[in-house]
């Protein structure tokens, strides 16, 4: 391809997006058997209960510590599906390209996002491209479709949520989002915290053994909080978190420095389970087996006392966490 960015043509129908479409994304794709002449492809299912999720990313900057919004389009499409408990097995990929988007960038993030998919072991099967103009785009938006299916004896719900469940989280919360504060480099800022963005599969599959596990979330957008808050509108039960919700240090100093709560920043490769009491330890020590669960933590649990998010103090108070009106991060996933 001799252009070095992206240009108009390319999103005309014309030689030059065939060519894009052949020499970025059919490359980078191959082992996904992605067909880019049919209209419609067929995909094999086995017979089993079919689930579908869909998702859209826009996150700046486009690469940063950890990850780039190639690999995290994969990680948050199939997320969604684990934590349903169902196994991912093929994704859909539409690329909004911005006119003037370097294509050595895109070749980047289309080869990450080909190995992020090859790691979560799910093929790309359709796709589309569109070109925006010029100040219309943030240089590339991806919108996913995932389907995969259910795993047997996986019937999740909120509404299976009971007053005393326990509540885990597979490793510590605001990575995500602080790697990508610090990525932006606008507070002046550096550090080397990494996103936590990864396939959570492993996590979700070896809790499906436990007949108490009521429900799963990965909690991106708002947080652990939000999750929270959800559970708390859907059940009319409270949430009363510990105070040992992991965080690593770095994360909460920059929480500190800056006047943000980690509790409603974006994890991008954690799951919270909402699980019976008497099997909260054995699930606990479950995932800290798994090789992205060693930090796995036990932080709250669900009461008919109240129903709001109560968050336990280290200094022994108190303090409600309610649910998030203004986005502190906009644009991470």
């Amino acid at each position: 391809m001799e252009d070095e960015r992206i240009t108009l043509a390319h999103g005309n129908g014309g030689r030059f997006m065939r060519e894009l479409i052949e020499e970025v994304f059919a490359r980078n794709l191959a082992d996904s058997d992605l067909d880019t002449e049919a209209d419609a492809v067929p995909i094999a299912l086995n017979g089993g209960e079919v689930m579908i999720t869909t998702d859209g990313f826009t996150v700046q900057p486009l690469e940063f510590p950890g990850g780039d919004i190639g690999s995290l389009a994969v990680h948050g499409t199939v997320n969604d599906l684990s934590v349903a408990g169902a196994r991912p097995m093929y994704l859909t990929l539409n690329a909004f390209i911005e006119e003037g988007l370097e294509i050595a960038l895109l070749d980047r993030l289309i080869a990450s996002l080909a190995a992020a998919a090859r790691e979560a072991n799910v093929k790309v099967s359709a796709g589309d491209t569109k070109v925006l103009r010029n100040g219309e785009g943030g240089g590339l938006y991806l919108a996913t479709t995932g389907v995969g299916i259910r795993l047997p004896g996986a019937r999740l719900s909120i509404s299976n949520i009971r007053d005393g469940d326990v509540i885990l989280v597979s490793g510590s919360v605001g990575d995500h989002g602080t790697a990508i504060m610090l990525a932006r480099e606008a507070f002046g800022l550096r550090g080397d915290v990494r996103s936590d963005s990864a396939p959570v599969a492993e996590l979700t599959e070896a809790l499906l053994q436990f007949d108490g596990l009521r429900f799963m979330r990965d909690p991106t957008r708002g947080g652990i909080a939000s999750v929270a808050n959800e559970i708390c509108r859907a059940t009319g039960l409270g949430v009363r978190f510990e105070a040992s919700i992991p965080v690593k240090d770095p994360v909460q100093s920059v929480c500190e420095m800056l006047g943000y709560d980690p509790y409603y920043l974006a994890c991008e490769g954690r799951v919270v389970a909402v699980i019976a009491a008497d099997q909260a330890d054995a699930a606990l020590r479950t995932w800290r087996q798994c090789r992205r669960g060693q930090d796995a933590a036990r932080i709250g649990t669900i009461s008919a006392a109240n129903s709001r998010v109560i968050l336990e103090t280290g200094l022994g108070g108190e303090r409600f966490l309610e649910e998030l009106e203004d986005d502190p991060l906009p644009r991470i996933c």
